[in-house]
C-alpha cells in the first residue's frame, strides 16, 4: 500500500505491510500501518496478492485498487476550474473540505487580488449566489477558505470565463493525443481589437509569462486567431495563453493545455461528415477512401448509402469507423486514401504500422492486404483474416523482410494507403462479405 501507484504495481519493498490470513486490514491508527493517521488530500493505492505455497503459480498478484481522503481545502468547484461561457447568473458551488464548518469565499476579475485576499465574510452553505449579476466578456477567479473550529486551510484559486470572453481553445483544454502537426486556434473575445499569445512546455512559465518572456510568441491581430507551432514533441506537454487586448487595457487569458499522442494518426475516421457536396464543407468518407464504386474490376464498397455515411455503432474508438463491403466475385476489393499527412513514415523513428479490424463469422474467407503507393503490398498471416470477431490489432512492421521498404517503396515518401481483399492484381473466383476498420495508426 502506497501513494504511488507504480511502487504499488512494482510491489516495492517501502509499500509491503506484511503477510495474513484475514481479508481486513486496519491502518491510520496507532500500532497500524500509517500510525500517524492517512494525510488529507492524498490518493492511496493497494493490492492483495493471494498465496499458496502448495501452488506452484502462487503468489497470484493482485488488481490495484485506490481510494482517496478528501482534502481540507474545498474541492470540485462547480463551475469547474477553467469553465468556459458560465451563466451570468451561475451560482457557485463546492464540496467542503474535511471537517470543515464555515466557510469563506473570494471573487473577482484579477487573479492578484483573489489570491491575495482576506478577511471575508464567513458562511456555513457550501454554495455561494453573488449579489450581482456576472458580467460578460470576464475572466473571473474565485477562492474558498475552509475553517475547521482550528484553523482556516487557504483555498485553490479557481477561474472561469463568461460569454463573450476569448475561449473554444483548439486542442481543447486538457486535450490528450493531440497530433504533432496540429494548429492552435481559438475564439476572440467579442470586443477585443487583437490578442497577445504565450506558448511553451511548462504551464506555470507559460501563465507567468509577460511580453520579455521566451514563452511570448508575439501579438496576433483580429481574425486571426490561429497558430502554427512548426511541429510538436512525441507524447509531450504543452500549454498555452491567449491574452486580449482592449483600448484600456489587457486581460489575460486561462492557461490552456493539452498532450501530444504516442502515435501518429494516419485515419481514425472521425473527420468525416454527412455533408453532401458541392457544399465546401462536404467530407464524406467515400470520397476520400476511394473504393470500385462504378467499376466492374474492384468489388470495394466504402460507407453507408445513406447517412451517416462512416459507422457510427460498431466503432473501436472514437465515435465513428469505416465499414467495409468486398465482393471478389472474380475481382479484387481496394479503397485507397490518399494522404496529405503523415507522408514521412521515418518521422520521429516510427517503425510499426497498426490498424484495428473487425470481420464476421459469415464472412467469406478471404485474403487481407494493406498496400503502400499502390504497388507494396503486405497480407495479413492468417488466410481467413475476414472471419475473426470482435476488433483486432494488426501491427504490420515497416522494415520487416519482404515488407514495404523490401518492395522499394519509400518510406519517407508515402502517397497512398490501400486497404484490400484478395490478391492485388491477380482476381479470382471469391465471396464476399462486410469489414470494418479503425484507428490506423504509426507507432514506434
Amino acid at each position: 500500500m502506497g501513494d504511488n501507484f507504480e511502487d504499488v504495481d512494482a510491489g516495492a519493498e517501502s509499500t509491503f505491510v506484511g503477510n495474513q490470513t484475514g481479508t481486513f486490514l486496519v491502518v491510520g491508527f496507532p500500532g497500524f500501518p500509517y500510525p500517524d493517521g492517512l494525510v488529507p488530500g492524498t490518493t492511496y493505492y493497494w493490492r492483495i496478492d493471494e498465496v499458496n505455497d502448495s501452488e506452484p503459480n502462487s503468489p497470484w498478484k493482485g488488481k490495484i485498487w485506490s481510494f482517496s481522503i478528501p482534502p481540507k481545502t474545498a474541492y470540485l468547484p462547480d463551475p469547474i476550474d477553467g469553465a468556459e461561457f458560465v451563466d451570468l447568473g451561475a451560482t457557485l458551488n463546492w464540496t467542503p473540505g474535511f471537517g470543515a464548518k464555515l466557510h469563506t469565499v473570494y471573487l473577482g476579475d484579477s487573479f492578484e487580488d483573489v489570491n491575495n485576499a482576506g478577511g471575508g465574510s464567513p458562511q456555513g452553505a457550501a454554495t455561494y449566489k453573488p449579489a450581482n449579476p456576472l458580467e460578460s466578456e470576464k475572466v473571473y477567479y474565485w477562492r474558498v477558505d475552509e475553517f475547521d473550529a482550528f484553523e482556516t486551510h487557504k483555498g485553490d484559486v479557481w477561474a472561469f470565463t463568461t460569454p463573450g470572453a476569448v475561449g473554444n481553445p483548439q486542442p481543447a483544454n486538457g486535450a490528450v493525443d493531440v497530433q504533432m502537426n496540429a494548429t492552435l486556434n481559438w475564439t476572440a473575445a467579442e470586443t477585443a481589437t487583437s490578442h497577445e499569445l504565450y506558448f511553451g512546455a511548462d504551464a506555470e512559465a507559460v501563465d507567468s509569462a509577460t511580453n520579455a518572456s521566451p514563452e511570448y510568441i508575439g501579438p496576433r491581430a483580429l481574425g486571426a486567431e490561429s497558430y502554427d507551432p512548426g511541429g510538436l514533441g512525441w507524447h509531450d506537454s504543452y500549454a498555452w495563453r491567449v491574452d486580449e487586448v482592449y483600448p484600456t487595457e489587457t486581460v489575460k487569458g486561462l492557461v490552456w493545455t493539452f498532450t501530444t499522442a504516442d502515435f501518429i494518426l494516419v485515419d481514425d475516421f472521425e473527420s468525416y461528415n454527412d455533408v453532401d457536396p458541392p457544399d465546401p464543407n462536404s467530407n464524406r468518407i467515400f470520397d476520400k477512401w476511394v473504393d470500385g464504386f462504378g467499376t466492374t474490376t474492384n468489388g470495394a464498397l466504402v460507407g453507408n448509402d445513406l447517412p451517416p455515411y462512416a459507422e457510427q455503432t460498431v466503432v473501436h474508438g472514437g465515435a465513428q469507423s469505416m465499414p467495409y463491403l468486398y465482393d471478389n466475385n472474380l475481382k479484387t476489393s481496394e479503397a485507397t486514401l490518399t494522404l496529405v499527412y503523415p507522408r514521412d513514415w521515418t518521422t520521429a523513428g516510427v517503425t510499426r504500422l497498426s490498424l484495428w479490424f473487425r470481420g464476421a463469422s459469415d464472412n467469406a474467407a478471404e485474403r487481407m492486404f494493406v498496400a503502400l503507393n499502390d504497388t507494396a503490398a503486405v497480407y495479413h498471416d492468417d488466410a481467413s483474416v475476414t472471419q475473426m470477431t470482435g476488433w483486432n490489432n494488426w501491427i504490420i512492421d515497416l522494415s520487416a523482410t519482404g515488407g514495404f521498404a523490401d518492395q522499394g517503396v519509400d518510406l519517407a515518401n508515402v502517397n497512398t494507403i490501400t486497404i484490400g481483399f484478395g490478391t492485388k492484381n491477380s482476381p479470382a473466383a471469391g465471396g464476399s462479405g462486410k469489414m470494418y476498420f479503425d484507428d490506423i495508426r504509426l507507432y514506434r
